[in-house]
């Protein structure tokens, strides 16, 4: 199937993209940034659960993609950058003794929905589900191992392939493909537990 002209024009500019910030165009990576700011924030959310850790994560995380661009082989840039952004979250937790917090629990409480949306780019899920219906889906994936919410995150929320999945969490496929099918059976029976006990 070929691609439409306008994903082709996308990722042809984020090749370019690259290529520059290789010959150290600082510019032409801040487009990077600016492209996959949001992905990656959201990605380092879900792993440690505290928007504080999530944005010092993700700000090391570009840091350090930024030191090793010259590294990048033209696979996946999303999947590499992803791969920066979990080990970021890891390195985090390792330093960091601090308990995570209930992301969205702390929104709701310290913030409120409409300071979520003016703090960061507008997030498609939060303005089609009611804050009910976030919170139980919050719960349900924090209830779930970290490889199979991970794994969850980026396949059915992040739109990666199974190939970046994989390549983004250093696993094979077929482990991508196991870790969904059971963090959804057990992301289902969460959902119905939550359900049940309101």
């Amino acid at each position: 199937m070929s691609q439409s002209p306008h994903l082709s024009h996308l990722i042809s500019e984020e090749e370019r993209w690259v290529r520059a910030a290789q010959r150290g165009d600082v510019s032409a990576f801040n487009s990077l940034v600016d492209a996959y700011q949001t992905a990656a924030y959201t990605v380092a959310l879900r792993t440690l659960g505290h928007p504080d850790d999530a944005a010092d994560a993700t700000q090391e995380a570009f840091i350090s993609a930024f030191r090793a661009i010259s590294t990048f082989r033209g696979a996946s840039f999303k999947a590499w950058l992803t791969r920066i952004v979990v080990n970021a979250c890891y390195d985090l937790r390792r330093y960091d003794r601090r308990r995570p917090v209930t992301s969205l629990d702390g929104l709701v409480e310290d913030a409120g929905e409409g300071s979520w949306a003016d703090e960061r780019a507008p997030d498609p899920e939060a303005v089609l589900m009611s804050s009910e219906t976030r919170l139980a889906i919050e719960r349900a994936l924090e209830a779930l191992p970290e490889e199979q919410r991970l794994t969850l995150v980026l396949v059915d929320m992040q739109g990666f392939s199974y190939e970046e999945a994989a390549e983004a969490l250093g696993c094979a496929v077929g482990t991508v493909r196991s870790r969904l099918a059971r963090g959804r059976a057990r992301a289902r029976d969460e959902l119905r537990a939550i359900g049940n006990s309101v």
